[in-house]
């Protein structure tokens, strides 16, 4: 059997070459549905499938039980759509977390749980993908599945790609039931996932994802029951796939610059771009965001000012952030991702950014003056990182204020923002402009932030009066906050609004506040707007649900532009030094437990399964403590004496406080945080800190971050294993309280639509 895909750049043949030896010959054959077929058919599950394959008992077996045993237990506490790598040249194949089947088995199920809610009414969801393998396919056959269920999805004109922040906005804009959207972020390129979007346009929340989970297992058992399971799929041209709507609404993009001028695109905005001199690039990793962004910047008369990297869709991603050697120099496909931010070490200790590495700025930038700012979008253009070319006479000011960089010559360096540096400035920036036009004291002002953001930003907020609220990682956390703020405001509008954050303090955000900023430290904000946002049925938003990164790049290009010759660097240094501000200082430490990128799927489970184990005894070690501290079974003394036994070379004499945050262990210490936090979504652990003093802050972050999660006889001591063995139980229980107090359940109501 030849290799079904061949590619011009050698380092993806490879990996297309690596996947097609590892896959067996029964999956290469498997002809389960072929959406080729432009008819309307019909895919048969069998109960064969949900049991494993076996040449001589079991031929068709899918193992099918085990794929939905796995996919349940992450929608349970996803943050981000259910991900997974899959089959990137035989996408039926079921050993993969993502596939088609799976595929079609979710969308099934979540279009039946939709019929349930909504019988007799006109149900219409918007579906849309990024640039990622086979992302074309699962959208046709999210499309034709739930046209085959009687329900209407709008899709853009040749089913191409659309960014999330996008789909979001017109599920909410136009009143739709919600979205799918097909996408792994800013993951590896053989991850894909689907990130389901409810009518309000954010994620889905672990209990929204359980109604549908629930509905794929009333299918397995109605298989087991009758030997079989017919799934319909519609034709191709069902005129429930509808294009014409997202065409005459050009994707929605004049309906989102009409949005953009109501905050983020005002004119004294806009006009400070246009009169900036110099250009502003913008690195478009993937190549999907050109498609909608050029047109956005178009409509606002803007685009000349700007230049690109990248703008053909590739989704290999022009080979950002791979690699033909493992971390550790061993001869193997390697996928660092395309964050940005990722920071690694080489051999010799020195630190360096292996994504941007892997985008030859030193090539790349050579011709441009020094402050050419790179705008750094990933491929389904939520995320922003900010660079700026520098003299390397700033090299000492940027090690004294925390700032990265890379050396691109002997006289040039690239300045590289955190997510927490950068949003500081944007931030301040936003807030100054509603200062000088007078509208700051229209409404008290309130930040949403996740926990494992910047320090300096609740300190920035204090020194501006803005109230903080503070919430789990995750960007349906921070919608979940707007959602309980806007029921208050339409039940109360004239009444203080108090809500409380995942550290169960209540914080009062005044009567009818404006969001002036929402976020997390991985790369993703929103901005509020003065007038609340809302939807063609008269839904009212404080916020749009979704991070967006156009919405960042018109900030960040109206601040470079009004900046002139000031460099990013010094304008941060200046917001520290104007609101005081002692938490400067951000870390992030990554622990990945083993190579995503293992072609053979077999290997990447038992990979896979080996690192989960190490990701939550590491977890469990903090977590088990602060639950306790939470139910009075340890004292913060206690906390403080285990820790010191178990890290020698640390001192947590100043520890003040252990707190579970909803998805991970905060750390309180009187010069800074420390949040440990497993991934959601895999077999990795992320360690956070900020605070006063960046190397303490590595150090400490470092040393959590790859404990073994080893209990100790002390830690014995204060834990019993009952305690242990339910600390995840008892977590998610308190997750949830917090999730649902003062939660915004109104029911939908289907509108009358008139597109």
């Amino acid at each position: 059997m030849d290799l079904p895909k061949q590619s011009k750049n050698e380092l993806e043949n490879e990996l297309f070459q690596s996947v097609f030896e590892k896959t067996p010959e029964y999956v290469k054959k498997l002809d389960l549905m072929n959406f080729d077929n432009k008819g309307e058919f019909t895919f048969t599950l069998k109960k064969e499938y949900l049991t494993p394959y076996d040449e001589d008992t079991n031929p068709e077996g899918l193992n099918l039980k085990e794929w939905f045993a796995n996919y349940a237990k992450e929608a349970k506490v996803s943050t981000a759509g259910i991900r997974g790598p899959q089959n990137i040249l035989y996408p039926q194949d079921t050993r993969f977390p993502i596939n088609l089947v799976g595929i079609v088995l979710a969308t099934l199920a979540k279009a039946l749980v939709a019929k349930e809610k909504y019988p007799n009414k006109e149900i219409v969801k918007i579906a849309g993908r990024e640039v990622r393998y086979n992302s074309d396919l699962y959208l046709e056959a999210i499309a034709r599945i739930q046209a085959a269920q009687g329900i209407k999805t709008l899709v853009p004109e040749g089913r191409k790609t659309i960014p999330i922040w996008l789909a979001s906005f017109l599920a909410f804009k136009l009143d739709l039931l919600g979205g799918e959207y097909i996408t792994s972020s800013h993951g590896i390129s053989v991850k894909n996932a689907t990130k389901d979007l409810n009518s309000q346009g954010s994620q889905y929340l672990p209990e929204e994802s359980l109604e549908f989970v629930d509905k794929i297992q009333e299918i397995f058992d109605e298989t087991e029951k009758n030997g079989k399971y017919e799934i319909k799929i519609a034709k191709a041209d069902n005129i429930l796939i509808d294009e014409k709507v997202m065409k005459k609404l050009e994707d929605g993009t004049n309906l989102y610059v009409e949005y953009l001028k109501s905050g983020v695109a005002q004119k004294h905005n806009l006009n400070s771009i246009k009169e900036y001199e110099d250009k502003i690039i913008i690195e478009n990793v993937g190549g999907s965001a050109y498609r909608t962004l050029s047109r956005v910047l178009k409509k606002l008369e803007i685009s000349d000012k700007f230049e690109w990297f990248n703008i053909e869709e590739d989704p290999f991603f022009h080979s950002i952030g791979k690699y033909d050697h493992t971390p550790s120099g061993e001869k193997a496909f390697y996928d660092y991702s395309v964050d940005a931010t990722v920071l690694s070490k080489r051999s010799n200790g020195e630190k360096y950014f292996p994504v941007i590495e892997t985008m030859h700025y030193e090539e790349k930038l050579k011709n441009y003056p020094y402050l050419t700012t790179v705008l750094i979008t990933d491929p389904d253009h939520d995320r922003l990182t900010i660079a700026q070319k520098e003299s390397i006479l700033r090299i000492p000011k940027l090690e004294e204020a925390g700032i990265d960089y890379i050396k691109l010559d002997d006289r040039s360096i690239l300045t590289i923002f955190t997510a927490n540096q950068a949003f500081l400035m944007l931030m301040d920036f936003q807030a100054k402009q509603l200062k000088a036009q007078g509208l700051w004291k229209n409404h008290p002002r309130f930040m949403i932030k996740t926990t494992a953001s910047a320090l300096s930003w609740d300190e920035w907020a204090k020194h501006q009066g803005v109230k903080v609220v503070n919430v789990p990682v995750g960007f349906k956390e921070i919608a979940n906050i707007m959602k309980k703020v806007e029921l208050k405001l339409k039940n109360n509008p004239d009444k203080e609004i108090v809500i409380d954050d995942v550290f169960a303090n209540e914080i009062n955000l005044g009567v009818n506040p404006r969001l002036i900023f929402a976020g997390e430290e991985s790369g993703g904000m929103i901005m509020g707007t003065e007038d609340l946002i809302k939807s063609n049925a008269g839904r009212c938003a404080v916020a749009m649900r979704e991070k967006s990164a156009t919405e960042a790049i018109i900030v960040a290009s109206s601040l470079i532009s009004q900046l002139k010759e000031i460099s990013l660097s010094r304008y941060l240094v200046q917001i520290f030094d104007e609101c005081g501000i002692k938490g400067r200082y951000d870390t992030r430490i990554d622990i990945a437990y083993y190579n995503e990128s293992e072609p053979d799927i077999e290997k990447l489970k038992l990979a896979k399964a080996e690192g989960e184990k190490k990701r939550t005894e590491n977890d469990l070690f903090y977590l088990s403590m602060a639950i306790a501290v939470k139910e009075g079974k340890m004292t913060l003394d206690d906390v403080i004496e285990v820790l010191n036994d178990s890290f020698k070379s640390l001192c947590f004499d100043t520890l003040q406080s252990i707190k579970f945050v909803g998805d991970g262990t905060y750390l309180e210490f009187n010069d800074k945080f420390i949040e440990i936090r497993p991934s959601g979504t895999d077999a990795k652990t992320k360690a956070y800190g900020g605070g006063l003093d960046k190397h303490v802050l590595e150090l400490y972050a470092t040393n959590l971050g790859n404990y073994t999660g080893y209990r100790t006889e002390l830690h014995k001591k204060y834990i019993d294993d009952a305690f242990y063995n339910s600390t995840k139980e008892k977590a998610m229980k308190y997750y949830l309280d917090f999730v649902d107090k003062d939660a915004n359940n109104e029911k939908f109501e289907i509108p009358e639509y008139n597109f």
